[in-house]
């Protein structure tokens, strides 16, 4: 049970039903009949799992020599999972994630491949550099292309590039771009000013979401209700950030890093219940909120 524990905490599993819940987007914002086919989704669900915890693997295994000194505690550094055991499970995640996405169709298999070279060019080259948000946030903007990959037009034409998908995978790849440089100087305090720029871009993520309910045809008549719920839930999260700001301590600025990812799936349910007919949709994908939450409290998320 420690061993399985060491490597849950390793590959951040308690952060993958985020992950999760892009699919469930990209899939039901290019699906207007629901899950049109259960076998396409249950693969782009499987294949997106497998990249995120692979992702997390190969984060701490190229960040092993800066754990021992900051993290000490992680699996890597303490000892609990050895480098040789890290790097076959995460080659292992990542076979298994392009597999399934094989199995979905050659659409679905380019966007999991282009997602797995941005996951690899951040962990392994330019985390640390100015553009590492950036890339990070295009990780997540390939994750919601991936659930919209089996989309096709009425000519049977592959519709995995097109609206609405590519405005809202914009949205969240801004937002998580700003996650990502909140969280740069987690581990010590955190310049104010740094924070305060990535406070600005979370928050450019949320306006661009808000602008996409608020100008894409309403057919339902929800997007009041949706623009609101998602300007809440940004209350919530600024209420976070301006906290860390005030105070810059590794706790403070951690937490707000947790509000912010778990945040994720309350943005991707608003966003379904913006679409599609059927509310239980929308109830599915906040549910991914529950598993998320009870495992963060065993299992970091960041």
């Amino acid at each position: 049970m420690q061993k399985l524990l060491a490597y849950l905490q390793l590959c951040r599993f308690a952060a993958v039903f985020t992950a999760m819940a892009d699919i469930f987007l990209g899939y039901l914002l290019t699906h207007q009949d629901g899950f049109e086919s259960e076998r396409e989704f249950g693969l782009l669900l499987g294949s997106s799992s497998c990249l995120y915890l692979a992702g997390m693997v190969f984060n701490d295994v190229f960040d092993r020599q800066d754990d021992i000194l900051e993290r000490p505690k992680r699996p890597l550094p303490s000892g609990r999972v050895s480098l040789r055991e890290a790097v076959i499970l995460g080659s292992c995640l990542v076979l298994l994630g392009l597999a399934l996405s094989s199995a979905a169709g050659m659409h679905s298999a380019i966007v999991a491949g282009l997602l797995t070279g941005f996951i690899f060019l951040y962990d392994g080259l330019l985390k640390s550099t100015p553009i590492g948000p950036v890339v990070m946030g295009a990780c997540r903007f390939l994750n919601v292309m991936l659930g919209a990959s089996t989309a096709t037009l009425i000519t049977g034409e592959s519709a995995t590039w097109s609206m609405p998908q590519l405005a809202v995978a914009a949205g969240l790849c801004v937002y998580i771009a700003g996650v990502t440089w909140f969280s740069r100087h987690e581990a010590a305090e955190s310049p104010r000013w740094h924070l305060a720029g990535a406070l600005l871009t979370v928050n450019l993520g949320l306006v661009m979401l808000i602008g996409f309910v608020l100008h894409w045809p309403d057919i339902l008549g929800r997007s009041w209700n949706t623009a609101l719920a998602l300007g809440f839930i940004g209350i919530i999260i600024n209420r976070r950030l301006l906290a860390a700001v005030v105070d810059p301590s590794p706790a403070r600025v951690q937490a707000s890093i947790k509000t912010m990812l778990l945040s994720l799936i309350i943005l991707d349910a608003s966003l379904v219940f913006f679409v599609q007919d059927d509310r239980l949709y929308a109830i599915a994908v906040a549910l991914l909120l529950i598993p998320a939450t009870l495992l963060s409290r065993l299992l970091a998320i960041t």
